[in-house]
């Protein structure tokens, strides 16, 4: 079934390459001065009205393009990714634009392919506007100003309309997690699990639920992870990511927010250009440092930086896309923001039964020792999170290691001291529970 309508697509995806290939040899009998045969007439005609139908019905470019656009967007559109789905397109767009060595369709040959006259050129020109569709939704690249400057589709456009292979984009002011993980690896409560399931219906079904079933698109969808860390926000979001086949971007705040009034700003909006709709989830890690509530305004600062959270609460409602915050502070997220989340999973700190399971997974099973180890002591021990046993786990294998021997509970035992000291408070015995009879006397420091 998913072959047969992977192929009615493409079948009316060329309808579209065809008709762009009779206009380009419209345009070209029009410069030789020589006027158009009544045969190359008759089929512009036809494919006119196919392309007119199969819009109609939402299929091909309509279906592709996950929002409304007009005639004419949906024509740029076509002549922009015609390049790349006919390469012969390309070398006749080239032919069309003497002294321009590259394939794509310049405005001024676009307002030529498709006939706009004099009195309709304002009009067409607002197509490649900042704010018009195209390009507010992530669609068309373009320099405003030129009309002899090529139009590019955006980044990714071209993989997710043809249906190919999506290439990695270096996505700005964001990092790549290659984490790939299962449901199977989620140490969650079955409550929070069945609710990052249902993060993933938002997502595999927004376009029936939208444009087939009529429902508000509200944007995102986004979702919030609260909860101390280590308890596996990240993991979470890494497993949706390969449940989905979707690369997983981290943003880095660090790199988007800037000191200079309109920097932040602009570097949101060149992330967001960049992901919207594109087939990836972006996770902003400790949303509350750039989200939190809007105070009071005291100084002009204060006042640029609540027009710095507006902008982003914008661009995340607008973003076709699916965006998670993970935040260790829930209660000092902005409730307006809170009001925009279509999903908020609360990740507890696990209880004594899932960390026997942590540890058990977590501790190098082929290290000698680990088969040997009293899991449910160990879980019931010490109250860590998954994040502290990963860390642990991985400590006590190298001590083991250094020592010539294998695992042993003095080596889990004092890992785990190590895992405890690392937020830099006063430790005692006390702290490791009933695991304290195995710390060493000399790895107390």
């Amino acid at each position: 079934m998913q072959a047969e309508a992977q192929k009615y697509l493409l079948n009316s995806l060329a309808v579209e390459w065809e008709r762009i290939e009779l206009l380009a040899h419209l345009v070209t009998k029009s410069r030789q001065g020589r006027p158009p045969s009544q045969a190359l007439l008759t089929s512009l005609q036809q494919l006119q009205g196919e392309v007119e139908e199969n819009r109609r019905q939402g299929r091909g470019l309509v279906e592709l393009a996950l929002c409304h656009l007009n005639s004419t967007e949906l024509d740029v559109l076509a002549c922009v990714l015609a390049p790349e789905a006919e390469p012969r397109l390309g070398w006749i767009f080239q032919n069309l634009q003497i002294g321009l060595p590259q394939p794509y369709p310049t405005i001024a040959l676009l307002q030529e392919l498709l006939s706009i006259n004099s009195e309709e050129s304002s009009q067409f020109y607002e197509v490649f506007g900042e704010s018009a569709p195209l390009r507010r939704l992530g669609l068309i690249k373009v320099e405003e100003g030129d009309p002899f400057r090529p139009v590019r589709p955006a980044p990714g456009v071209t993989a997710r309309f043809l249906r190919r292979p999506p290439v990695t984009p270096d996505l700005p002011g964001a990092i790549l997690v290659k984490i790939r993980a299962g449901w199977d690896e989620l140490i969650l409560p079955p409550d929070r699990l069945t609710m990052l399931g249902e993060f993933i219906l938002w997502i595999i079904h927004k376009t029936k639920v939208v444009k087939e079933w009529g429902g508000q698109d509200c944007g995102g969808p986004v979702a919030l992870f609260s909860g101390p860390s280590g308890t596996g926000k990240t993991f979470a979001a890494a497993v949706l990511a390969t449940e989905l086949g979707w690369p997983l971007y981290r943003v880095d705040l660090g790199r988007l927010v800037s000191k200079y009034i309109g920097e932040t700003e602009k570097n949101l909006n060149h992330l967001f250009d960049t992901a919207h709709g594109q087939p990836m989830i972006l996770q902003f890690d400790e949303a509350d440092s750039l989200f939190s509530k809007r105070g009071e305004v005291k100084e002009a600062r204060d006042r640029y930086a609540n027009m710095e959270v507006s902008h982003l609460l914008a661009r995340i409602e607008s973003h076709h896309g699916p965006v998670i915050l993970t935040t260790n502070l829930h209660k000092h997220l902005d409730p307006a923001f809170a009001r925009r989340f279509q999903l908020v999973v609360d990740f507890p700190r696990p209880d004594a039964k899932a960390r026997t399971f942590l540890w058990q997974r977590l501790l190098p099973p082929k290290a000698p020792g680990s088969a040997e180890m009293d899991f449910p002591f160990l879980g019931q021990s010490v109250n860590l999170t998954g994040g502290q046993i990963r860390n642990a786990s991985l400590h006590a294998a190298y001590l083991a290691v250094g020592d010539g021997q294998r695992i042993t509970i003095r080596h889990i035992a004092l890992a785990v001291w190590r895992e405890l000291g690392k937020d830099g408070r006063e430790l005692s015995k006390t702290d490791l529970g009933a695991l304290a009879r195995f710390l060493p006397e000399d790895g107390l420091c």
